[in-house]
């Protein structure tokens, strides 16, 4: 029998693999999502979702399974296809460390940093003074300043104010090292995810100085929080059960379907 005998329950068969294979997907992103509740400047992944079946579907005439169909074909088609990930960029909650070096940005802009890959732009403001007098990220990348050079600190005690003016103090007297490099785009949709808290800017994009307020001694949480990220994951893998008894049902109503068929040939 060919499946065109049964294009209803094809289409159902597909809507449900798809919606499985979609709260697939979705589980790795919630999984990262929650395994990064701890990291500083971490923004979490949002998934969104499209349907695959038609509004008519669930009422095609399946027979004794329709009214059962008709509402796992409700849930299957508000999460049929995975849509796309990107990030939230909702600012998480500051937590106060005392440490001078680390910083947070209150407000829309990124920190500079210089890798080996090229330019990246993180929230994460847990900063280093390297060996040789370097201001770095924890994993030794140099935080630029305005002009998009490495900022050197001499031996001194620290001061960063709120719109980002660098100045340490000696026993000489005190003076201004620099400026941090705050940036932001005019769309955030430029920026791709690498790692757990820093970004990339598409090919073309051209930052633009952003003026958050800097506030010293302080670090900005993930702004995905363990109890919602738990609640998430539990969801997502209980939406996964309902796709997987959808396939079952519809698999079984089309074996179904073929057997009747062959009876009356």
């Amino acid at each position: 029998m060919a499946r065109a005998d049964v294009p209803g329950m094809d289409s159902g068969l597909y809507a449900a693999y798809t919606g499985l294979l979609a709260r697939t997907q979705a589980l790795d992103t919630a999984a990262n999502n929650l395994a990064n509740a701890g990291t500083s400047g971490f923004r979490a992944g949002r998934e969104s979702f499209r349907g695959v079946l038609s509004s008519g579907l669930s009422e095609s005439g399946w027979g004794a399974v329709a009214d059962g169909a008709s509402q796992v074909g409700e849930t299957v088609n508000g999460y049929g296809i995975l849509g796309g990930v990107s990030a939230d960029f909702t600012q998480g909650p500051m937590v106060t460390t005392g440490n001078p070096l680390d910083l947070a940005l209150s407000g829309a802009g990124f920190f500079q940093i210089q890798t080996k890959q090229g330019i990246r732009y993180t929230r994460d403001g847990s900063f280093l003074k390297s060996p040789t007098g370097v201001l770095t990220t924890q994993a030794g990348e140099p935080v630029l300043d305005v002009a998009g050079q490495p900022i050197t600190l001499p031996s001194g005690t620290v001061t960063i104010s709120t719109n980002g003016t660098v100045s340490v103090t000696t026993p000489a007297g005190s003076g201004v090292i620099g400026q941090l490099g705050i940036m932001n785009f005019a769309s955030t949709d430029v920026l791709s995810a690498e790692g757990a808290d820093r970004f990339v800017a598409a090919a073309g994009s051209v930052p633009i100085p952003a003026s958050p307020l800097v506030q010293q001694g302080a670090l900005e949480s993930s702004n995905q929080d363990t109890v919602h990220g738990t609640m998430e994951l539990v969801l997502i893998q209980r939406q996964a059960e309902m796709m997987q008894k959808a396939l079952t049902v519809f698999d079984g109503q089309l074996d179904k379907t073929a057997v009747e068929q062959l009876a009356k040939v």
